[in-house]
Parts: C-alpha cells; sequence; structure tokens
C-alpha cells in the first residue's frame, strides 16, 4: 500500500483531502487514507506497549479543527480499540494542551499539519515528557509503520482494525470525551503558570501574578486574537488572559471557522491588525497587543500599536523571536542577576540577532537543525550539561518555547511582551529603584538613553539589533529543485559557489563588506563548524559570511523541507539592508538552479 506522506520526527504529513486538492476544504478522506490511518494508530500502539512494557497503556488522542480531523480520529480510535487501549480522547485540542495533559499518560498522539493549507493533515506523536518522539524513536516508528505497508495482507489487516471495534465501547469513548476536554484545559491552564513564571512553587506564580494585576491597574492592556477556527478557540486563552486582568476580544472564534490561510505570517495578520484598529478608534486605547495562532495553536506571531505610524502593525516571525529571547532573558536576570551559565538553543536559519541578544545577558547560542524536535532535543542535551535553557525555538518560523515546555505556545509568546510592558520600574521599602525588564535590557546593552518611563512596545522594538532577513512564507523563500539527492546537490552548489567566490571577492567586499566565508552544516542536534564536505544528506547548509575582522555580516542558507515536497532558502544580513539581503538571495537562488541543472 503506498503512504505518499513525509514522515519526519516533527509529524508525518500529506494531503488527507479525499480529492488530493491541498486547498480543499472538504471532510472526506477516503479509504485508502482511512486504512492508512488504522495502521498509523496500531504501529505508535505497539511502540507504546514496547517501551512501557504495559498491554493496556493510557493514550491521548487530540485533533486540530481542520475538517479531515474528525475521520482520521474516528479510524485511530477504531484500531486502537481493536489493541484494547485505554483511550482518552480529547476532540479538538491545541497542541501545548494535549502534550501538557499527556503528562498524566503514557503517549500521545495528535492529528494536526499544524500551518500547511487546510486539505493538509498529518499525525504527531509523544510520550509522556510533554514533547514529540525525538529523531531516533521517530525513525523507529516510521520504521514500523513502513514494514506493516509491505506485507501483502496489510489491506485486510486495515480493515480488520476498523470492522470488528465493540460499538458500545466507541461510544464511550466519544461520551467520556467532554470529561477528559475538562481535564485537559485545567491541567494546561496549571502548566502555563509554570511556563510564564519559571517557577512550580504556587507561591511564588500567586506573587508574580498579584505584581502583573497592580500593574495593569496603572497600564491597562488588552489582547486581540484572531482565532482564525483554530484548536486554540477551545482552549485556555480567553478565560486564562482575563483571569489576569488583561482584556480580550477574540475574532473568527468558532472552531473550524478558518476564514483565511493557517500559516501566521504577515499576510495572515491583516485580521487581527483590522480589529485591533477598529477597537483603537472606538475609543479602546489598551488595545495593544494581538496574535494569531496557527490551526494546532503551537505557534503564534504577534501584532503590536504602532502609535507614530497610528495602526496597529504585524511583526516578523524573526522579531517576533526576537522580542520573546530578550524579554525571558531579562526576566532571568530579573529574578536573579547572578544567574549563570544561560542559554538559548535555536534552528540554524534563525537570525543572528539572536547571538547579539545574547552576548548582552552573557548567555550561549546553540544551533541545530530545522524541526522543533531537533532544536528540543538540543536544549536537552545542553541542560544535561549543566546549561539554563529558560528559551528555545525556531526563529525563522516565530513564536517560541520557554521551559519547561517542550512545544511552542502563543500564549507564552504573548506573556513574553506582557512581562515587558508590566513589569516596570518599583520603588522598594528602602527607596530604591527596581529596574523593570525594558529599564534592564536597555542598561544592560548600552541603550539607556532610550529607555523612558512611558515607553511603549513600538520603544521596546526599535531596541532590537536590526537586521533584514528573507520570510519564510515568502515566495523567494522557496526553490522548486528537481535533483532528488539533496546532499549531491549541495555538492554541486559547493563545487560552483567556489568557483563564484574567487571570481567576485572584490565586488563582495566593494559591495558587501564580506571578506571571507565558513560553511555550517547542521543534522539533528549536531552543528559543524568550518565543514569542508557540503554533502549533509537532507539537513541543513548554511554559508556564514564574514568581514575583514572575521566579525559576521549575512548568511546564506538552504534545507529540503521535512514536512511539505519543497526547498527552502534564506538570507540574514547585519542591518537594515534590505537590498543586500535581496541581492545575496538571488544569488543563491541562482547557484542552485545551476546545481540543479547539472552545469557544475
Amino acid at each position: 500500500m503506498e503512504h505518499n506522506m513525509i514522515l519526519s520526527a516533527s509529524g508525518w504529513r500529506k494531503v488527507f483531502a479525499e480529492s488530493g486538492d491541498q486547498f480543499d476544504s472538504g471532510e472526506n478522506i477516503g479509504e485508502t487514507n482511512t486504512f492508512l490511518c488504522a495502521l498509523i494508530a496500531e504501529s505508535f500502539v505497539n511502540y507504546v506497549q514496547n517501551k512501557t512494557r504495559k498491554t493496556k497503556p493510557v493514550i491521548v488522542l487530540g485533533r486540530d479543527s481542520r475538517p479531515t480531523g474528525n475521520q482520521i480520529a474516528t479510524a485511530m480510535i477504531k484500531a486502537m480499540l481493536y489493541h484494547k487501549v485505554k483511550i482518552q480522547y480529547l476532540g479538538i485540542t491545541a497542541a501545548p494542551e494535549i502534550m501538557a495533559y499527556s503528562k498524566n499518560a503514557d503517549g500521545f498522539i495528535y492529528i494536526s499539519a499544524s500551518h500547511n493549507p487546510i486539505g493538509h493533515n498529518g499525525i504527531k506523536f509523544g510520550m509522556n515528557d510533554g514533547g514529540v518522539l525525538e529523531a531516533s524513536q521517530a525513525k523507529l516508528l516510521a520504521e514500523d509503520f513502513k514494514s506493516k505497508l509491505l506485507t501483502i495482507n496489510c489491506q485486510t489487516h486495515a480493515e480488520e482494525l476498523l470492522n470488528l471495534t465493540d460499538e458500545k465501547k466507541y461510544a464511550r469513548v466519544l461520551t467520556e470525551s467532554k470529561e477528559f476536554k475538562k481535564l485537559a484545559v485545567s491541567s494546561y491552564e496549571k502548566f502555563i503558570k509554570t511556563v510564564i513564571t519559571g517557577t512550580e512553587k504556587e507561591k511564588q506564580q500567586e506573587e508574580f501574578f498579584s505584581l502583573l494585576k497592580e500593574c495593569v491597574k496603572y497600564n491597562p492592556l488588552s489582547i486581540v486574537c484572531d482565532m482564525n477556527g483554530s484548536a486554540r478557540s477551545l482552549s485556555i486563552d480567553s478565560s486564562f488572559i482575563q483571569k489576569c486582568s488583561l482584556g480580550f476580544t477574540a475574532i473568527n472564534a468558532a472552531p473550524g471557522e478558518i476564514v483565511h490561510e493557517i500559516i501566521p505570517e504577515p499576510e495572515n495578520l491583516v485580521w487581527c491588525a483590522e480589529k485591533m484598529n477598529e477597537l483603537q478608534k472606538s475609543g479602546n486605547p489598551a488595545a495593544l497587543l494581538g496574535y494569531m495562532p496557527d490551526c494546532d495553536g503551537d505557534r503564534g506571531n504577534m501584532v503590536y500599536w504602532n502609535e507614530k505610524q497610528d495602526k496597529a502593525v504585524p511583526i516578523a516571525a524573526q522579531e517576533v523571536f526576537a522580542l520573546c529571547v530578550m524579554a525571558e532573558l531579562a526576566f532571568e536576570y530579573w529574578k536573579n542577576p547572578k544567574t549563570k551559565k544561560l542559554a538559548v538553543a535555536v534552528n540554524c536559519p534563525t537570525s543572528m540577532r539572536i547571538e547579539e541578544i545574547c552576548k548582552v545577558f552573557d548567555a550561549k547560542v546553540f544551533r541545530g537543525e530545522v524541526g522543533e524536535a531537533n532544536v528540543v532535543n538540543l536544549a536537552r542535551e545542553k541542560r544535561n550539561e549543566g546549561f539554563i535553557v529558560r528559551i528555545l525555538g525556531e526563529g525563522s518560523n516565530g513564536g517560541n518555547i520557554t521551559w519547561p515546555s517542550c512545544v511552542r505556545d502563543p500564549v507564552a509568546t504573548v506573556f513574553a511582551a506582557v512581562k515587558l510592558l508590566c513589569i516596570r520600574d518599583t520603588v522598594n521599602k528602602k527607596g530604591r529603584v527596581q529596574e523593570g525588564i525594558f529599564h534592564l535590557w536597555c542598561r544592560l546593552s548600552g541603550q539607556e538613553n532610550k529607555y523612558k518611563p512611558d515607553f511603549t512596545l513600538s520603544d521596546v522594538i526599535e531596541t532590537l539589533p536590526k537586521y533584514s532577513t528573507t520570510g519564510v512564507s515568502e515566495k523567494r523563500a522557496v526553490l522548486d529543485v528537481k535533483t532528488e539527492d539533496k546532499g549531491h546537490l549541495k555538492l554541486r552548489f559547493q563545487k560552483i559557489f567556489m568557483q563564484e567566490w574567487d571570481a567576485r571577492k572584490q565586488e563582495l567586499l566593494e559591495k558587501y563588506s564580506i571578506a571571507g566565508y565558513e560553511c555550517i552544516t547542521t543534522n539533528g542536534t549536531k552543528e559543524t563548524r568550518n565543514a569542508t564536505d557540503w554533502n549533509n544528506g537532507n539537513g541543513g547548509l548554511k554559508v556564514l559570511f564574514k568581514d575583514k575582522s572575521g566579525n559576521p555580516v549575512a548568511f546564506i542558507w538552504m534545507r529540503p523541507s521535512g514536512t511539505e515536497k519543497v526547498f527552502r532558502v534564506l538570507c540574514d544580513v547585519k542591518g537594515e539592508r534590505p537590498q543586500t539581503e535581496a541581492s545575496l538571495l538571488e544569488w543563491e537562488r541562482a547557484l542552485l538552479q545551476k546545481a540543479d541543472s547539472n552545469m557544475a
């Protein structure tokens, strides 16, 4: 049986819509896809049984709000009931919600294709550590699934999984779903308090949220969310944010009400921005911050009120992540200035602005391959080495993962900005001023002249390092290549690049201050500096450009997507130099196209 799925550690994905059209909003998945779902569920059941040594493990199942999710879930429930698994079905649930709740179970299956178009769907797998399976374990699961498809009777077996279900037990799973959903929401709300405050101690959490509420009395703040019908429409967002004394307004808030493209990039943040503009004009000056999650609710980018432009403005993904990194590192410093061995784990194409921010707080930056699982595992490795990794993530995609969470979370993203806006300078009982988070950042980064007591988020953003970076959703960021062996493609690129480098050295120096370069490759959690062999298979490859003093000034990056059949490219340039970014990216694209045409 053919599966036509992309099987990666970040999730298994394909177009599940029966028509095969990635923009099809229909709910039917067809017979073949139904069989595949049954075999996928069985593979995971076998995996969990082997890992836990339990014949009847507890597996949590949930889905995002895509129309095909219901039929996929139905097939999976029936297949798991065949194996007498204890199923806790949450229905529509956000990714951070199911991952927080599944810590009480043996494993979880989450049905989602994240930010992909509506006709896509997919499956994420995890145990009870709050994150998806690490790459090595995900590979074992994928191999088992593929071996099932090679058996002669796989279709007959799939039919058996689906047809021998005890209907009473199936009905009970659906009936119990509401109660498990309530438990999941409660568990998630408790967990997010730990994520936001950085402590499990309830007294310290109460002190933080009391401080937050007191600050909001003098600096009112209201949040706008374009749910876009996502799984977050049935999660904690509205209730939790309002419990924190913050205002909250949601649009497109009915689950499944997906009214525009799913990916939370600037072109799709306009709906949120329009609502903020409307609220401001109708007399709500507190509507200063907004966000839009993707369909599974783990990724979210932001919009803010720019009083200088008198309108709401989207924040680019790389800048959102930079803002969160600065906020969380400053928050750690605010809690304890003596904290040592701070670190941040990011993916290879995250902008170099992160290095500049981390330098201010004496924090190390570690880079791994693209893929949330890779970044999460890299952070785990560094914690085992004694580093404090408070924040991590994929800057190229926006959003952030804040420890102890192992998944991106827009609520954590929003509260990073809330901390910046609300934790301001205070005077203690001895009459001494305790600097707020933004004031700390300004002083430590040598920008105290930019601090003022009545600062806004516009003022905060102006203090971040300036870079010009390709957006991942731009057409320029995707290249259609025909070469199947991506490692061989990179070797041809290496040969052409070196020829061009010799020919353009002087031009690159005069135009862009580029005097040298270094090749960096990433595979999983491993980063290889000064790589001489550019063939690292499907991993990430970066050419880091340096000035005469050896300081990084720009980079170009490439990697075949692990979740879509595309080849991704990106350029990052220090400073507000969009023309340089465009020129270097076009150069990279031209060299790759030449390599792809076998002209190397």
